[in-house]
């Protein structure tokens, strides 16, 4: 089978995704947490009710997934935590309510998320926490993030920040997203997903499984700075040891071409 080629020349910046969406404005009036009664309870019939079936038969039984060591996620039962994984699908917008389930699972998205007309609220019923512009906005956003973790949540991020379709290494990423858990002295876990060959149908994309990692925890006798690269560090090095122990089939080839 001929592989499609994707050139890339900055394996931070370039975005894959093929989505050409304008984004809209968050500024600081933004809601990131919605408090009207009438919203929660239909975001809480919408998540349990009617998106997470659908999830869950679309994953496991389309795209044949497979999870590996959930279980670990046991030993954060009683408090929020984040968890971090390479960006690879569509899908991912998903998977980590799978992944988190019982608990509700939020997810640090880019603008594009709320931003298909008609779209917006069901969004955010469904757990999307928009990055907005501006720091006054930020400041509130950062105080959303905060508040879903105390209420004992899972918050989702994708640190390589754009999606590369099937990419089957881990990219370089900042430190930036891991000053939530420091400040907050929170459990991370890991998300790896690798990509299982297809025995027959061979010209289909691959299965996925996703791997999850045991709890990392930040040092606390660092300072932050120091703390989050060092968290950093340990969750990159994980997620690039697990993608070279279970491989991760070669779908689509991305070579470097610089400009």
């Amino acid at each position: 089978m001929n592989k499609k080629v994707i050139y890339y020349s900055d394996p931070v910046d370039d975005d894959f995704a093929g989505t050409k969406i304008k984004q809209i404005d968050i500024g600081p009036d933004f809601p990131f947490i919605n408090r009207n009664p009438f919203f929660r309870l239909a975001s809480f019939i919408l998540y349990y009710f009617i998106a997470f079936p659908l999830i869950t038969i679309f994953c496991f039984l389309i795209l044949r997934l497979r999870v590996k060591n959930r279980k670990a996620l046991r030993k954060a039962r009683g408090t929020g935590y984040f968890l971090y994984g390479n960006h690879t699908h569509f899908f991912d917008a998903f998977t980590h309510s799978l992944i988190a389930f019982p608990k509700k699972s939020y997810v640090i998205a880019n603008r594009d998320a709320i931003s298909i007309r008609g779209l917006k609220q069901i969004v955010m019923m469904l757990g999307a926490l928009p990055i907005p512009s501006g720091m006054e906005a930020m400041k509130q956003f950062t105080r959303a993030v905060e508040e879903r973790w105390r209420k004992k949540k899972a918050i989702a991020i994708y640190p390589e920040a754009h999606i590369w379709p099937y990419y089957n290494k881990i990219r370089p990423f900042l430190a930036t997203s891991f000053r939530y858990p420091v400040k907050l002295n929170s459990p991370v876990f890991a998300m790896v997903t690798v990509y299982r060959a297809r025995k027959i149908f061979k010209k289909r994309p691959p299965k996925p499984t996703i791997h999850i990692s045991e709890p990392f925890y930040p040092r606390t006798d660092l300072p932050c700075q120091e703390a989050k690269q060092e968290l950093r560090d340990r969750v990159h090095a994980w997620m690039t040891d697990c993608i070279e122990k279970h491989g991760s089939f070669e779908y689509i080839r991305y070579e470097y071409r610089p400009n």
